[in-house]
């Protein structure tokens, strides 16, 4: 049996491994086996005698915890199994956290740390009271503008005539009339002098990440954020303007406008607000949005691209948020960005757990007219490779036909596409056989 999430082999006991076992303890389980190589091959431990001692002494000493420590054999050859259950209580090493997701043993801290610590008394961030907020703290203006979006969502009813008061009661953003974190994300005048993070980078880049030209910061609560943010990206950091009214009008520009302010609001209500800002970057070619926090236990990055369960980070915050028809609860906003953009054409996001969060990049369809022109193509060429985009091949012949050139012409405006441009790729040795495909 390979190593996967619950299995760890190791061919020899040292102390160190006590950190997979804390790890393994604060998640779901698993197995450590001793006396193994990674391919599962048994390696005989000449002291296991005196490791079934001291294993178990000092998982109950370090921990406070116990596991189950089995004596093994094959072929004659002795290895121990440390079967580590599940704990509801977080788990520390040495004052130190540690957890298991995936294949790797990570060290809690910080924002991650606090969050664990929370899930594990079986709160959210978001459900914990501010004991610092009043309802002077609360943006009235925010309020009416998430009612209008509620009535027209039609997922909010009986709310007419309610004050703020009960209206925050009704949503479960208060506890005993004090306001909970979430109220202030949602709600907040500023939710900066709480949560010092909560804001929002924008970044124009060039070639890379080093060549950044210009940056702007937007901050605010999520119903004010959202509309300023799509703003600030279309007057000042997206090539053509996007109609931003037309929400659900999905149109052939840079970008789908349904995906990014899917992409954008899934940032929103899915961030760790203890850690750093959400950053969206645009390229010449792409925008990529990351926000910090890893995916649910269980939930992995093939499954973001069928149907899944809705696991939100901030359960509360991603209620309001569906209430006022924002954001749908079934776990289709990733699928929504996707779709999106393979009906305006676009190529399929990406999506990557990076840097200690979750990024997610819209790819420009930089196969269009303008952008050929803007490239230095001639008018031939821009037609050549629209047609193969359509067609899916060309061939020497075809162009000395379709643009009245020859063949002399043909070769050079062909090999430039290869060779400089390095959009179409050559397929077969020269001959009749030739033919010219979009570069993969």
């Amino acid at each position: 049996m390979p190593e996967k999430q619950n299995i760890e082999y190791k061919q020899s006991w040292h102390d160190d491994y006590l950190k997979w076992v804390c790890g393994f303890a604060n998640a779901q389980g698993g197995k450590i086996y001793i006396g193994k190589e990674d391919n599962g091959n048994v390696i005989h431990l000449a002291d296991y005698k005196k490791l079934m001692d001291d294993i178990p002494n000092k998982i109950r000493n370090l921990m406070g915890i116990t596991a189950v420590v089995n004596l093994l054999g094959e072929n004659g050859s002795q290895f121990i199994e440390i079967s580590v259950p599940p704990y509801s209580v977080p788990i520390s090493l040495r004052g130190r956290y540690y957890y298991r997701s995936g294949s790797t043993k990570q060290e809690l801290t910080g924002a991650s740390l606090n969050e664990f610590l929370l899930a594990k008394s079986g709160k959210t961030w978001d459900d914990v009271i501010e004991p610092r907020a009043t309802l002077d703290d609360i943006d009235e203006s925010s309020i009416e503008t998430y009612l209008k979006a509620a009535e027209n969502a039609g997922r909010l009813p009986e709310n007419s005539g309610l004050s703020t008061p009960d209206l925050l009661e009704k949503l479960r953003l208060t506890d005993s009339g004090e306001l909970k974190r979430a109220a202030i994300i949602l709600f907040g005048k500023d939710p900066g002098k709480f949560y010092p993070n909560t804001f929002v980078k924008i970044g124009r880049f060039g070639k890379d990440d080093t060549d950044i030209k210009f940056q702007e910061t937007e901050e605010g609560n999520l119903v004010s954020i959202l509309p300023e943010i799509l703003n600030q990206l279309n007057h000042k950091f997206l090539i053509k303007p996007i109609d931003f009214e037309g929400m659900h009008r999905i149109e052939k520009g840079e970008y789908p406008v349904p995906a990014m302010r899917e992409m954008i609001l899934n940032a929103l209500v899915h961030r760790n607000y203890m850690g750093a800002p959400i950053q969206i970057r645009v390229y010449d070619n792409k925008i990529s949005i990351w926000n910090e926090g890893f995916l649910p236990e269980g939930l992995t990055l093939e499954a973001l691209k069928r149907s899944h369960s809705s696991r939100p980070r901030n359960p509360i915050i991603a209620d309001v948020a569906f209430k006022g028809g924002y954001i749908d609860a079934w776990g289709r906003g990733t699928i929504k960005i996707i779709d999106t953009c393979k009906v305006a054409e676009l190529p399929e996001p990406e999506m990557s757990e990076r840097d200690g969060g979750f990024l997610l990049t819209i790819l420009k369809d930089t196969l269009n007219k303008e952008q050929l022109e803007k490239l230095g193509l001639n008018e031939r060429q821009v037609k050549a490779v629209l047609f193969v985009k359509e067609k899916g091949k060309i061939s020497n012949s075809e162009y000395q036909e379709l643009y009245d050139v020859s063949k002399a012409t043909a070769t050079r405006d062909l090999t430039e596409l290869v060779d400089k441009w390095e959009l179409i790729d050559k397929v077969g040795q020269t001959g009749a056989g030739t033919v010219y495909t979009l570069k993969k």
